[in-house]
C-alpha cells in the first residue's frame, strides 16, 4: 500500500494533448469501487473473449452500462445485452458516473456522459496489446481509466502503431484520461507481474468508462 500512498501525493501529469495522468485520484474510493465491481460480476460473469482471428484474450472481461463491449468471430462491437445470458447489462452505479464525469472534467472534457464501463481483470501474465479504442462513434468523448489492485505498466503511444511508446507505472487508485487529440492513441498493458495487493489479492482490475454513441445517435 506504500505505492498507493506515494502516488496519491503526486500532482497530475499531462502525457500528451488531451491525455492526463491523475496519480491516486481514486485512492479514497477503492473499497467502494471494488465492492461494486463484485456486484457487477455477480450479475454479468467474467469471460475470456475471442478475437475475430480466433485468439483468446488473456484478460477476463465483463461490462456494465446501457452497452457492453464484445468480441468474437463476427468482430469487435457493443451489445445492449450480455451475449452469455441474454439479459441487459448491469446498470452503471451512479457513483461511478459521477466520478467518471468529474475526472473527465478535470482533464478538460466537460459534459462527459459514460454509457459503458468495461471491467478487465488481469492475473499475472495477462496483458493487453497495443490497440486503439475505435469501436465507438463518440470520438469527441474521452476514455476514463481507473486502476485497482496490483501495479501495472501502462503503454501509451501515439496515433500510429509505430510511434514511440511511453511506459507508465500505474498503481491502485490511479486514473488516466485521454481524449481530444489523444482519443485514438495506441495504448496497452504489459504482462502483469506476480504479486499480492491488500485490496484485490493476486490480480488487477481496470475500469474504463466510455461514451459509445455520438450525442445525436441512439
Amino acid at each position: 500500500m506504500m505505492d498507493d500512498l506515494f502516488t496519491a501525493l503526486r500532482a497530475p501529469e499531462v502525457l500528451a494533448p488531451g491525455a492526463v495522468f491523475f496519480p491516486g485520484a481514486a485512492a479514497s474510493h477503492q473499497q467502494s469501487l471494488l465492492a461494486q465491481v463484485n456486484e457487477v460480476v455477480s450479475q454479468a460473469a467474467l469471460r475470456q473473449l475471442m478475437t475475430p482471428g480466433g485468439r483468446r484474450f488473456s484478460v477476463e472481461m465483463t461490462n456494465c452500462g446501457s452497452l457492453g463491449w464484445h468480441s468474437d468471430e463476427a468482430g469487435y462491437r457493443y451489445e445492449s445485452r450480455d451475449p452469455l445470458s441474454g439479459r441487459v447489462w448491469p446498470a452503471l452505479p451512479s457513483e461511478w458516473i459521477t466520478f467518471a464525469r468529474d475526472m473527465a472534467a478535470q482533464a478538460g472534457f466537460d459534459r462527459f456522459e459514460p454509457q459503458a464501463c468495461l471491467l478487465n481483470r488481469y492475473v499475472p501474465g495477462a496483458r493487453m496489446g497495443l490497440h486503439q479504442d475505435r469501436d465507438e462513434t463518440a470520438f469527441d468523448s474521452p476514455i476514463v481509466s481507473v486502476s485497482l489492485g496490483l501495479p501495472a505498466q501502462f503503454l501509451f503511444g501515439g496515433g500510429e502503431r509505430s510511434d514511440p511508446v511511453r511506459k507508465l507505472r500505474l498503481v491502485s487508485g490511479d486514473v488516466v484520461v485521454w481524449g481530444g487529440p489523444s482519443r485514438l492513441f495506441y495504448h496497452g498493458i504489459a504482462p502483469l507481474a506476480p504479486g499480492h495487493h491488500p485490496l484485490t489479492g493476486a490480480c488487477r482490475w481496470n475500469l474504463t468508462f466510455r461514451r459509445v454513441c455520438a450525442e445525436d445517435s441512439p
